[in-house]
């Protein structure tokens, strides 16, 4: 699929979706992100960042460099004030390496074909001591159990290529250090957090 493509089919999911300004879990994930991210001058990627909503919690005192395969998203994060990259995720990022203090990926991973291949650019591009935050579904939340449990698919976002659960996150973080993993979104997460949290937020930091 081209990057047109891809742009107006992700156009149109978000359209019909999500709405502009969307962001799931919004206070659990501004917070974390934005802790995580720090400043003030930080130089941030932030991996489909879509229409900026999210990025707003910690753009302000930071370069911070948004990517999307939706233009019509990219527009929209422009107008916020951040500085915009059009491309297909699957690809090589192109930046150089070691050349960010911190990178984003907010529900990212599982639209990718290789999420680890991704993480691996990661690693590239960010500076020693850099740190990688991120979040992913947490597809086996107890939810998404039951539905296979009674035949019916876990997810219903057509647009998700990937499922995860807190091992395979810490896999994906395995060639970073201090790990970190929340889990968020969900009433009952501090009973069971694996069972109930409906996403899971995670950094780690590049070896120096």
């Amino acid at each position: 699929m081209g990057l047109d493509q891809l742009s107006e089919r992700y156009a149109e999911h978000n359209r019909s979706e999500r709405g502009a300004g969307f962001v799931f879990a919004r206070p659990e994930r501004e917070a974390l992100f934005r802790r995580y991210v720090g400043g003030p001058g930080r130089r941030v990627l932030d991996l489909g960042c879509r229409d900026g909503a999210l990025t707003q919690a910690y753009l302000e005192g930071n370069e911070v460099i948004g990517v999307d395969a939706d233009r019509d998203a990219l527009a929209e994060a422009a107008r916020r004030g951040i500085e915009t990259h059009w491309a297909d995720l699957d690809q090589p990022l192109d930046f150089p390496a070691a050349s960010f203090d911190v990178v984003v990926a907010g529900e990212l991973l599982e639209h990718l074909r290789d999420p680890r291949r991704v993480v691996g650019e990661v690693r590239r591009v960010l500076r020693p001591g850099g740190t990688f935050v991120a979040s992913v579904p947490n597809a086996y939340r107890l939810k998404g159990r039951l539905l296979f449990l009674f035949g019916r698919p876990p997810e219903n976002d057509p647009t998700h290529l990937q499922m995860f659960s807190a091992t395979d996150v810490r896999a994906l973080l395995g060639a970073f250090e201090d790990a970190q993993l929340h889990f968020v979104a969900g009433r009952l997460v501090p009973l069971h957090p694996r069972l109930f949290a409906n996403d899971i937020v995670f950094a780690g930091r590049k070896p120096r």
